[in-house]
């Protein structure tokens, strides 16, 4: 029997909820009863004797890490502070982030994470949520914060599968995109002159591409003194301020009750007297709820959107105020009134980038998105500079011309 399993045989035996003391008398006692091998003696010898100090250090974390329904293969890769993101195809094919693009990590034999949908299930459950025939999708948040998403067999085709995203405690705020070469000099300008003003702003991007991240910093440069109401389907959103306010939606239970979606957050959140009201992302007949309040004196509002360009954003809201019955006259008169701005933002290896900031209009009754700044790299520094729409947004802004 391996050294691993006798701990778990040792553990369950046990009564009650097993603990960290629980595990490392277990792992003592494998450890000095030879691991539980036949033929093996049992001398009375310490642990770090037998294993090495290292040795046994490590048996007892991967056996915590186990035990609590985490793997201690993917304990060593979450190891690893370059990591951002870990993805499980399967027991032996893992996928990791350090910022520079996915890379495989090839798990064989013993270092594999066994069970992918045994371990999925274990981590949702640590996350909340359920996980099984009947609900094969979870999507949630570990209790150190990473985001959890999990789909098994047969929506997966190929067995279970895991997506970890790491969470950053730091929030970053704009100087630090500005230092990390994610907006010029005059681009961290602009993006402070928007939350200054109570601008409401439409963050658009790709999956990975940065949108929650820039919408956290931003809101870190709204006054101490503001009352912010976000509201997200799984908590992200971790802005540096002093006054924030969370909701989370909910999914039904068994029975099929009590399932609480964006669209009530949202006008819950109406009602908290908020100064600032924020969607951490609309994918949905949200954005209706959405475009009313940010209509009627709740300024300063942010928001987030799934696209590929500033310029698709138009596109991207219409077909979303068709899932709410809206028609597209009608979300382009909503829309052009809700929002201040569109920023655009960007993965490239290493970093995030903003590349546009537009302006939504109304061209016989189409709506549309006109850049009012675009990234230009001279001499291998990026920043934004004045476009086609830039006077419609320094009106806005109350600047003067760039």
């Amino acid at each position: 029997m391996s050294l691993l399993a006798d701990i778990r045989r040792r553990v369950a035996a046990e009564a009650g909820v097993p603990d960290r003391g629980a595990v490392v008398a277990a792992v003592r006692g494998s450890a000095t009863a030879g691991g539980g091998s036949a033929g093996t003696s049992a001398p009375a010898v310490r642990v770090g004797s037998v294993l090495g100090v290292r040795s046994a250090r490590e048996q007892v974390a991967d056996a915590v890490a186990d035990i609590a329904g985490t793997s201690a293969a993917l304990r060593r890769l979450w190891e690893d502070p370059e990591v951002t993101d870990v993805l499980v195809n399967s027991p032996t094919e893992v996928w990791i982030d350090r910022g520079r693009g996915l890379e495989a990590v090839r798990l064989v034999g013993s270092d594999g994470l066994g069970d992918v949908r045994a371990l999925a299930a274990r981590l949702a459950a640590a996350a909340g949520q359920r996980l099984d025939d009947a609900a094969p999708i979870a999507d949630g948040r570990l209790p150190d914060g990473t985001r959890l998403h999990a789909v098994l067999a047969p929506v997966a085709a190929g067995g279970a599968c895991l997506s970890l995203r790491r969470h950053r405690p730091l929030a970053l705020q704009l100087r630090h995109w500005r230092e990390g070469g994610g907006i010029g000099t005059h681009g961290e300008e602009v993006l402070r002159a928007l939350v200054a003003v109570r601008a409401n702003v439409l963050i658009s991007g790709s999956t990975g591409s940065g949108k929650t991240t820039l919408l956290a910093a931003m809101l870190a440069e709204a006054p101490g003194s503001e009352r912010l109401v976000c509201i997200e389907e799984t908590r992200e959103l971790q802005p540096n301020h002093p006054h924030v306010v969370h909701l989370q939606a909910r999914a039904a239970n068994v029975q099929g009750a009590g399932a609480i979606d964006l669209a009530q957050l949202v006008r819950a959140a109406m009602r908290m007297r908020p100064d600032r009201l924020v969607l951490g992302e609309c994918r949905g007949a949200e954005v209706r709820e959405v475009l009313m309040a940010l209509n009627t004196g709740h300024d300063g509002g942010m928001a987030t959107v799934h696209a590929n360009a500033a310029t698709d954003v138009p596109a991207r809201l219409v077909a979303l105020g068709s899932l709410a019955g809206l028609g597209a006259e009608t979300v382009a008169a909503q829309a052009v009134s809700a929002f201040d701005a569109v920023i655009h933002v960007v993965r490239l290896p290493g970093r995030r980038v903003v590349t546009q900031i537009a302006v939504l209009a109304r061209e016989g009754g189409v709506l549309t998105a006109a850049l009012a700044m675009q990234r230009r790299v001279v001499d291998g520094v990026g920043d934004l500079e004045p476009g086609p729409a830039w006077e419609a947004l320094a009106r806005r802004l109350e600047l003067g011309r760039g």
